[in-house]
């Protein structure tokens, strides 16, 4: 999760705040993915409990409240372009008690100085890297930053999750791939670095990488009430991107889905499941 989604993780440039549905996304994308963002941050080759954290291109916060989670002794600078990810984000540390060890930052990450991030021991970046114009830049600034021995995780989607089983739906089986197939060739020419492998520019930025792992992510529809909501955002965002490139047939059939007051809504179904995998390759500076 783009890579992790359809012009919905482009945190890191300046965009009207959430009037797209964008944050409600990404809030979906952090609970439905709670468990894997968890399993990731406990892999990682960290050789003590690091003590300040950067989290670029945080959006709401799927990265920062895993990381805050993770490691107690921990304090956050999210950094977004997006000032209402921010407030978000914000409320959400406000809600639980964590407003002590948060701090946000609203930076273009494409600028080319960016704003004093500390010295952290782990620099995080989920699904935000393949949006910069010049991510080279991005990795030696990351590299200036972090303190000696300091690690680099760098998490991304391969491509927005999957739904619908393969037949589906009925009369228009393999919509969703077309759908997809359209956001990837639009999506082309704006994100070059979309499904890069981030392991040699990394080396070539001063890191070594240590370790690379890519999870498989499979959830059941039925094991979270998130999923069926997740589906409909992310689709209809699809929607947005597709419309004028699909189909007359296949439009109508994604708008089945979308109607959630008709029979053919995608929250009326019982067999979603969230199918994409995710990759981490997690550097030190050296």
């Amino acid at each position: 999760m783009s890579q992790a989604h359809p012009h919905t993780h482009q945190h890191v440039h300046h965009e009207p705040d959430d009037s797209d549905g964008l944050a409600e996304i990404l809030d979906l994308d952090a609970e439905v993915l709670a468990g894997h963002t968890a399993s990731i941050a406990a892999w990682l080759p960290l050789r003590t409990g690091p003590r300040q954290v950067v989290d670029l291109g945080c959006g709401t916060g799927a990265g920062t409240f895993a990381l805050l989670d993770r490691f107690p002794d921990a304090y956050v600078t999210a950094v977004d372009a997006s000032a209402g990810h921010l407030r978000r984000l914000r409320a959400k540390a406000c809600a639980r008690g964590l407003e002590e060890r948060v701090r946000t930052v609203q930076a273009d990450l494409d600028a080319t100085a960016w704003p004093d991030l500390g010295t952290p021991d782990l620099v995080w970046a989920s699904a935000s890297l393949h949006h910069l114009a010049d991510p080279e830049h991005a990795l030696g600034a990351v590299r200036e930053l972090l303190a000696p021995g300091g690690v680099f995780a760098v998490v991304e989607l391969a491509g927005f999750p999957r739904f619908l089983p393969e037949g589906a739906p009925d009369g228009r089986p393999g919509l969703e791939e077309r759908c997809h197939a359209v956001v990837d060739r639009l999506q082309t020419e704006h994100m070059p670095h979309r499904g890069a492998d981030w392991g040699p520019m990394l080396t070539a930025a001063g890191f070594t990488v240590e370790g690379l792992r890519t999870v498989a992510v499979d959830i059941e529809g039925t094991g979270s009430e998130a999923v069926g909501p997740y589906a409909l955002a992310g689709l209809r965002r699809i929607r947005g991107a597709v419309a004028t490139s699909l189909n007359p047939e296949d439009l109508t059939a994604l708008d089945r889905l979308l109607d959630t007051n008709g029979p053919h809504s995608i929250l009326r179904r019982d067999d979603l499941v969230v199918r994409t995998e995710r990759t981490v390759w997690a550097a030190r500076r050296t």
